[in-house]
């Protein structure tokens, strides 16, 4: 490889990788161009040199994509908060459907040439999708700014109007930005200085009640603050402070205080409502995550008698919707606080036939076999690092007759379905678009064992 760093080269794009990359090559090496579509005759400079590949940044388009249209958001490349907004919406479909092929054809699990990857199923409005936000808080020159690191790096890109960002949380994340410089409330830097690192805004479809975390690295006196923040915004329900003194990258620490208001607030998805503390877990995409549990039910089709593990319960929003219609379930999760929710929940709805306990699903779903438990049935929903090797065995030890695995990383999902597909036929993928204009998608499996 003959290549340079800052060196210049024409490219034809061959195809888009899982990062909403384009790819093509240049004298037989392989080179990722971000911002590049398929199709596209571009013009790049490599930006680095590696033993397979290097990568390049775009300079020019000598022949566009006809797919390729002018990202709605003004801060699109500096923010990377998105990556393929310039790529018309009902194409970010169909590349995610890519995507999911690209992964099985990696990690190549038993059969996968005749999986069924059903198309992606899309919003009509892709828009304002995010109930949540974490944005990091920073101050430059005495004033304080919102908003998330440029990909890479701690530079922080201020987000006063982000496109993808319901509009609730976003007006409330620029009201605190003003009481944070009002109040000279003490914000954190990596050097010296302890205060507010992060905050975290959540709002409930279903009923527009807010929560709010503060992320800070000392106690901070918040009374005046939250006073005026709750008078413009009555929505908020909730505010908490989360104490994180590590300089380790994870966003909070272990210790979550409510410093004002209820301890959750509630929200509805399929035919219920559920109350959902701050740290509890629940997808970022309200309106999507109709689909996506809608698609978990459809695929695991229980009956009476059924035995069912909601593995990585989160406050138990799949489950629940399984509870009227099975035998027993049994779900587990490592925030304590989101198993007092799903408990919580379960009581609120009646069902006495719901046990849930806080623990890693590896550890427990063990014990609860050598105690006498059998599941007919299990649903996992593991974060983007898969399922941990321990459960993939136990799975496979026991073997429940039905499984239905939902993903939110189609390259952790296809290793996994290596082990899984020993056992189990896959009958088909489902994508559902829980993140319209990014490259990551959700996917729901149906497995039935062999």
């Amino acid at each position: 490889m003959n290549l340079q760093v800052k060196q210049r080269i024409p490219l034809k794009i061959k195809r888009m990788g899982i990062n909403g990359e384009g790819i093509g090559f240049y004298k037989k090496t392989l080179v990722f161009v971000p911002g590049a579509l398929k199709g596209e005759e571009v013009f790049c400079q490599i930006t680095s040199v590696k033993r397979n590949f290097v990568t390049a940044r775009l300079l020019t388009i000598n022949k566009k994509s006809k797919f390729r249209v002018q990202p709605a958001c003004s801060i699109y490349e500096e923010c990377g908060g998105c990556q393929i907004m310039h790529l018309r919406y009902d194409k970010q479909l169909d590349f995610k459907d890519d995507v999911i092929a690209q992964a099985l054809k990696k990690f190549k699990p038993a059969g996968y040439e005749n999986y069924e990857i059903r198309h992606t199923l899309g919003m009509e409005n892709p828009q304002h999708y995010r109930a949540k936000l974490q944005f990091q808080t920073r101050s430059f020159g005495g004033s304080v700014k919102a908003g998330l690191f440029a990909e890479g790096s701690h530079r922080l890109v201020s987000i006063e109007d982000c496109l993808v960002q319901d509009q609730l949380t976003q007006q409330i994340i620029n009201g605190l930005v003003k009481l944070l410089d009002k109040h000279k409330t003490p914000i954190y830097n990596e050097r010296k200085i302890a205060g507010l690192r992060t905050v975290m805004v959540r709002k409930a479809q279903a009923t527009d009640q807010v929560q709010l975390i503060f992320v800070s690295s000392r106690d901070l006196h918040l009374a005046p603050l939250i006073k005026d923040l709750t008078a413009d915004f009555p929505q908020i329900k909730t505010i908490a402070l989360n104490l994180n003194t590590s300089k380790s990258s994870d966003i909070y620490g272990e210790k979550t205080e409510i410093l004002w208001g209820t301890d959750t607030i509630k929200e509805e998805v399929l035919d219920y409502r559920f109350s959902l503390s701050p740290r509890a877990f629940y997808q970022l995409n309200p309106q999507q995550t109709q689909v996506l549990y809608g698609q978990a039910v459809a695929a695991l089709q229980v009956s009476p008698e059924d035995h069912v593990i909601d593995a990585y319960c989160g406050v138990g929003t799949i489950g629940l919707a399984l509870a009227g219609k099975v035998k027993s379930l049994r779900g587990m999760d490592i925030i304590p606080e989101a198993i007092a929710d799903a408990k919580q929940n379960a009581q609120d709805m009646g069902f006495d036939n719901c046990h849930y306990e806080a623990g890693k699903a590896e550890d427990i779903i063990p014990k609860w076999y050598h105690e006498g438990y059998r599941a007919d049935a299990i649903i996992v929903d593991p974060p983007r690092t898969g399922l941990d090797d321990k459960l993939l065995d136990t799975i496979l030890k026991y073997q429940p007759a039905k499984m239905v695995y939902v993903s939110c990383n189609t390259s952790t999902l296809a290793r996994d379905l290596v082990k899984l597909a020993k056992v189990y036929d896959v009958k088909y993928i489902q994508s559902v678009d829980m993140f319209p204009h990014t490259a990551r998608t959700e996917a729901v499996v149906k497995l039935v064992k062999k």
